[in-house]
């Protein structure tokens, strides 16, 4: 990381911004190019360790991409504010993110799926659902391995405005 003076490494900071983004940039590798896609998605932080959740069709050119390759990249953003300045080198836009890589696996467990996909509507929605076995037979669920990450906030610089 670059620019160290915006990088967020308390934990509580990193998972408000998880909580508030509601959508994530995968990015997978296929056929040596990228294929990127926005989700929604879950997710559980467990001693640091940080797993993401998605769901999907039972079958598509996403899945056979993780098939072939399981490694990704991720992206998420939120509170997105642009602002101004007297010249242009000043203008911008402050940000929260959290970014990072790991590696994805198809679920084929309909108790490991359930879990995820009201783990995703939780975080989606702040509601609680369950998800009974026939309902997790007509969806796949992707689950994300986090290997690292990264947070990162961009206030707005003091003396410039929207």
């Amino acid at each position: 990381m670059t620019r160290r003076e915006h990088e967020i490494t308390d934990m509580n900071r990193i998972t408000e911004i998880l909580d508030k983004c509601k959508i994530v940039h995968l990015a997978f590798i296929d056929e040596g190019k990228p294929y990127l896609l926005p989700m929604n998605y879950g997710y559980t932080m467990e001693d640091g360790r940080l797993t993401l959740y998605v769901h999907s069709a039972t079958e598509g050119h996403k899945l056979d991409v993780i098939r072939e390759n399981p490694t990704v990249s991720f992206e998420m953003e939120c509170d997105l504010e642009p602002f101004e300045g007297k010249v242009a080198c000043q203008y911008g836009l402050a940000y929260s993110t959290v970014f990072g890589m790991g590696t994805a696996e198809i679920l084929d467990d309909p108790k490991e799926k359930g879990a995820a996909l009201s783990n995703l509507m939780k975080v989606q929605s702040g509601k609680d659902f369950t998800f009974d076995e026939k309902m997790v037979s007509i969806v796949s669920v992707i689950k994300i391995r986090v290997t690292e990450y990264a947070a990162k906030h961009r206030a707005v610089p003091e003396g410039l405005q929207k």
